[in-house]
């Protein structure tokens, strides 16, 4: 257990009782504890009604109407604010940029203005698939400054996923670039929006950022530079009331299984809940420097690069290429330029980092930072403790978060601005003010401490979705029917004797050997627990006998040797952290795991290698070679194993 970033245990305790407390009070009577944040943000008409709820569907807010793009940065123009920096950006390719509040403000109305200019008004749908630049953000926020709803698919996906998602939701136009760098390449990005609007007859316009300036093909009539239709725009636009529950975005999930999951989130609860869930979570001053590692493609970006910091007028950084490019040292390198406080990343990052060693990040100075996050899927306890110890110098509190796309912020985190409670590595700490989460059995009945089982939350809360983008029956289906009149996030969880959560994966990635329930998780955390391993992957493999036999894939630190004496060790190591039913039937060394460009392992690649299936859409793949890699490990130590 940590000191928390340095509080005694019994103020630990103190402080444990103390939000504990404020939480118990935020669920006595939640319309009105959301009212009074609510009343922070502008309001062209105020609200008649908190909470319209019709389980499932809820409308927060009801009668309130407002303006997301004025919320996030009008409010900050008419302030000294106007020449505080928005965002700090830095290529790839090393190029930086400073845009203020003020220059902000005048591209999104511009933006804005250009859209106008298009015919578009109040509903009429925009898809974006753009690199990390500071115009992403301009143009979702001159899409809500419209009422336009907007679709933002990320700039990995390919050209068949990004037709199937601009089709679904009837795009008008499509916001792109020439392209993007990733790894010192550029990435075609203007290439496979081409192929996708062929197949998309709603696209009328694709409006074209210029990144990398190199050549691509422009269809006259329907595709336009972004700097030449800015230069004839209008400075300014009026903001357009959009009633709280309006549509302001559809983020569709995985489409690896069936039909991509089009998740419609509302305005107005949307944006308090980000609002709140941001000063709780990363208690973020003026003087702040503020980064978010997360692509905005991806919902942590939507809330947590874009809408939330823009609402408190933080200062944030943005980094549009790969985390060890062109040295393992860039991270820290930004860290220490830009003197950045909060740094919100994902435990895979973290993990790869880890892979370097320790020397890196200490030939760079990072006293700056002060509080570190997690976010994307559970920490596993040794990245926890080599981010807390190496990091943050062991005096920066991890805030190690849960959410989902669906839930529109987060749920469940330590909270440095309402109380910091005692930290435990590997654990979420408690749910948020006004989110009553539970761990059930399978029958729905709440478990008690110690006991694994399945995740829910008990009551409504403003940034929750609205419904699945024109099929609210799979969104009944898909969240409420697994628990009646709870929703189900799809996780699997525990609570210790102090009421602490800890998230032990998606629900769908257990095992199950001989009749007993194992997390991917829970073997992933004890092997990599071991001090020779930097990152693994573990996977269940049909057996006749067992149903489930246990493989794991494991990346090594830089100094560590694959061996059968290694895997053996790891074995064992697995066997005393956990049990004999949790050794792995056969460990594989390999280079490279198959994870997408946010970082996260594509677990369902890894269990259909192991089990040689189906692999699937691999369009969100870091890297092609990552699946040969783990392909050649397994045939390496079956033919060490027939040799023997």
């Amino acid at each position: 257990m940590s000191d928390a970033g340095g509080l005694p245990l019994e103020k630990a305790s103190q402080h444990r009782e103390q939000y504990l407390s404020l939480q118990r009070d935020s669920l006595r009577d939640p319309e009105s504890f959301w009212a009074k944040i609510a009343s922070q943000l502008v309001w062209h008409e105020k609200w008649n009604k908190v909470l319209l709820w019709d389980p499932p569907f809820a409308q927060w807010f009801v009668g309130g109407t407002l303006n997301a793009s004025e919320n996030a940065v009008d409010k900050h123009v008419k302030s000294w604010r106007k020449n505080k920096a928005a965002y700090l950006w830095e290529g790839e390719n090393g190029e930086r940029r400073t845009i203020t509040y003020g220059e902000f403000h005048r591209e999104v109305n511009r933006l804005a203005s250009v859209f106008q200019n298009f015919g578009l008004r109040k509903g009429d749908t925009v898809a974006m698939y753009m690199p990390l630049v500071p115009e992403f953000p301009i143009a979702m926020l001159a899409c809500a400054r419209l009422g336009l709803p907007f679709t933002v698919v990320f700039s990995g996906f390919s050209a068949t996923a990004l037709a199937e998602r601009i089709q679904d939701c009837q795009a008008k136009i499509v916001v792109t670039a020439d392209g993007g760098y990733r790894r010192g390449k550029i990435l075609e990005l203007k290439t496979v929006v081409d192929d996708a609007v062929k197949e998309s007859p709603s696209v009328k316009h694709v409006v074209v950022f210029r990144r990398t300036g190199h050549v691509v093909p422009m269809i006259e009539g329907r595709d336009h530079w972004w700097h030449e239709l800015m230069a004839k725009a209008s400075s300014y636009v009026a903001p357009v009331p959009v009633e709280s529950t309006h549509l302001l975005y559809i983020l569709y999930t995985s489409g690896t299984t069936g039909k991509p999951k089009g998740v419609a989130h509302s305005t107005g609860g949307y944006l308090v809940f980000a609002y709140a869930t941001q000063e709780w979570v990363f208690d973020a001053k003026d003087d702040d420097v503020y980064w978010c590692t997360a692509d905005i493609g991806w919902v942590t970006g939507h809330t947590y690069v874009v809408f939330a910091p823009l609402m408190h007028g933080l200062t944030s950084v943005i980094y549009e290429g790969a985390l060890d490019y062109p040295r393992p040292d860039r991270w820290w390198e930004i860290v220490e330029r830009y003197r950045v406080s909060i740094l919100y990343t994902a435990p895979t990052a973290i993990r790869s980092l880890m892979r370097y060693g320790d020397d890196l990040p200490k030939q760079h100075h990072l006293d700056s930072l002060r509080i570190l996050g997690s976010v994307g899927e559970p920490i596993n306890p040794a990245a926890w403790q080599w981010y807390f110890d190496v990091i943050g110098h062991g005096r920066c509190p991890i805030v190690d978060t849960w959410w989902q796309t669906e839930t529109g912020g987060i749920m469940i985190s330590p909270s440095p601005r309402l109380g910091l409670v005692q930290l435990k590595a590997g654990s979420a700490t408690f749910p948020l003010p006004g989110v009553e989460a539970d761990v059930v059995d399978e029958k729905g009945n709440s478990l008690p401490p110690s006991e694994k089982g399945f995740l829910v939350i008990k009551r409504p809360w403003p940034g929750m979705f609205m419904t699945l983008y024109n099929d609210p029956e799979r969104y009944r289906q898909v969240y409420w029917t697994r628990f009646p009149a709870l929703y189900y996030p799809g996780d699997y969880a525990m609570r210790d004797a102090e009421g602490y959560f800890w998230l032990l994966g998606r629900a769908d990635e257990v095992i199950k050997v001989a009749g007993h329930r194992l997390g991917t998780k829970e073997v992933e955390d004890a092997l990599v627990s071991h001090p020779s391993v930097a990152e693994a992957a573990v996977a269940g493999k049909p057996d006749p006998i067992k149903g489930e036999t246990i493989v794991a894939f494991v990346m090594l630190r830089k100094m560590a040797i694959p061996s059968n004496q290694l895997s053996e060790e790891l074995k064992q190591h697995v066997r005393k952290m956990i049990g004999p039913i949790a050794i792995p039937e056969s460990i594989y060394f390999a280079r490279a795991l198959p994870k997408t460009r946010s970082g996260k392992i594509m677990r369902r690649v890894i269990k259909a290698v192991a089990a040689g299936g189906q692999i699937g859409d691999l369009s969100t793949l870091e890297d092609d070679a990552s699946v040969d890699e783990v392909r050649q490990a397994i045939e390496g130590l079956q033919t060490a194993e027939k040799t023997t």
